[in-house]
């Protein structure tokens, strides 16, 4: 067991663009191993007991940062126009504490170890930063060519998150002068004064920062699976597959009931890691009632995009005694092939009965399987 931590705060830095990581979102909100690049941080740094996570998000970002941290006890506050400044604000919204680390969103792995050097370093320092050894020879560049070799035996690779005690790090912020553009909150308190100690970093707290970041681990193909079952009653429209289809019966839900587009649904979040239709769609929320699945499908397919792939094919499955399926599939495949965005030759619809059998054979509903394969973007 690692040993306790003394108590500490922290604050999540993730204001920034990322526009580097060509995301369609910035990249502290992209998804990355299953989930937003932010949500990996900000959990490890409560599970390893953080009495509060101050999270400074971008001015515009509200509703990403909600949905990236839902069901997590954080506190947002807006970021600035520099790091700096979105730390400083971050550190007014600070209630009480001792200690706080300051991390960057983009460094998604924290390893336990790391967090005891830097908080016992604050015993006999103000401030305590992770750092790494320089490996590779350097050298400075002038007009395309090298120009003289630096001495590596003197250089570290900076991490974070880098541990303050706050009283030190808010006076450091307080009194800078200048521009607010400090790299990091260590050159910060160094302008200050203060001393700074150096403790081994990991190479775990890799910084993601390129596209081919997202892409790192993750596999060149992904397949989902999707189930939905509908009861039939008088009454109601029939919708399967994204088409109206003439019959005495209809589906009974929440939204239009399409329960071959809402097996799509779930086939297409799993296939991404992200959940199910009830957790995006929860039937229980009026703006879903008599809701179009199409939306549903549009929404399973930006995560699909966020998470860096694309879809590859559909295969659907509808089971059911009536009504025949047959003389609609191909405008169920026209459908779901608009929807999806790929060729109508990459979805299949096929309906099968369970001989009489079961609600579905006793005409009592209509159940739905699919399945979904997804590629990893280029």
């Amino acid at each position: 067991m690692p040993p306790a931590l003394p108590p500490f705060s922290a604050i999540v830095v993730a204001a920034g663009q990322g526009s580097r990581a060509g995301q369609p979102v910035p990249k502290q909100f992209a998804r990355w191993r299953g989930k937003p690049l932010v949500r990996h941080s900000v959990e490890a740094l409560l599970a390893a007991g953080a009495d509060e996570v101050i999270v400074a998000i971008p001015a515009s970002g509200a509703d990403l940062a909600a949905a990236a941290l839902d069901g997590l006890a954080v506190t947002f506050v807006t970021g600035g126009a520099t790091r700096q400044q979105s730390v400083s604000r971050a550190l007014s919204a600070l209630p009480l504490a001792e200690r706080v680390l300051i991390h960057d969103a983009a460094r998604p792995r924290i390893p336990s170890a790391v967090l005891v050097r830097l908080l016992e370093a604050l015993a006999d320092h103000p401030g305590a930063i992770p750092v790494l050894p320089v490996i590779d020879s350097l050298a400075t560049e002038r007009d395309g060519l090298m120009d003289a070799s630096a001495d590596r035996a003197s250089l570290r690779r900076v991490q974070t998150p880098q541990a303050f005690r706050v009283a030190d790090i808010r006076a450091a912020h307080a009194s800078w002068q200048g521009p607010p553009d400090a790299g990091d909150d260590a050159q910060v308190l160094r302008a200050a004064g203060g001393a700074i100690a150096m403790v081994a970093g990991d190479e775990a707290l890799h910084k993601v920062t390129f596209a081919e970041d997202f892409m790192e681990d993750s596999p060149a193909w992904r397949v989902g699976s999707g189930y939905d079952v509908h009861r039939l009653d008088p009454g109601e429209d029939l919708w399967l597959c994204g088409v109206k289809v003439d019959h005495h019966l209809g589906l009974a839900g929440h939204s239009d009931a399409d329960v071959g587009l809402h097996a799509v649904v779930d086939a297409l979040l799993g296939a991404v890691g992200a959940g199910d239709i009830g957790q995006h769609f929860p039937p229980s929320d009026a703006r879903w009632e008599g809701a179009p699945s199409s939306r549903f499908v549009e929404h399973a397919l930006s995560l699909v995009a966020e998470a860096g792939y694309r879809v590859g094919n559909i295969d659907v499955t509808l089971i059911c005694e009536a009504p025949r399926i047959g003389p609609h599939r191909h405008a169920m495949k026209t459908r779901i092939a608009a929807l999806a965005g790929i060729d109508e030759g990459a979805v299949n619809v096929k309906a099968t009965t369970t001989e009489r059998l079961g609600f579905t054979g006793r005409g009592e509903g209509i159940a739905a399987e699919a399945v979904a394969m997804v590629f990893r973007n280029a």
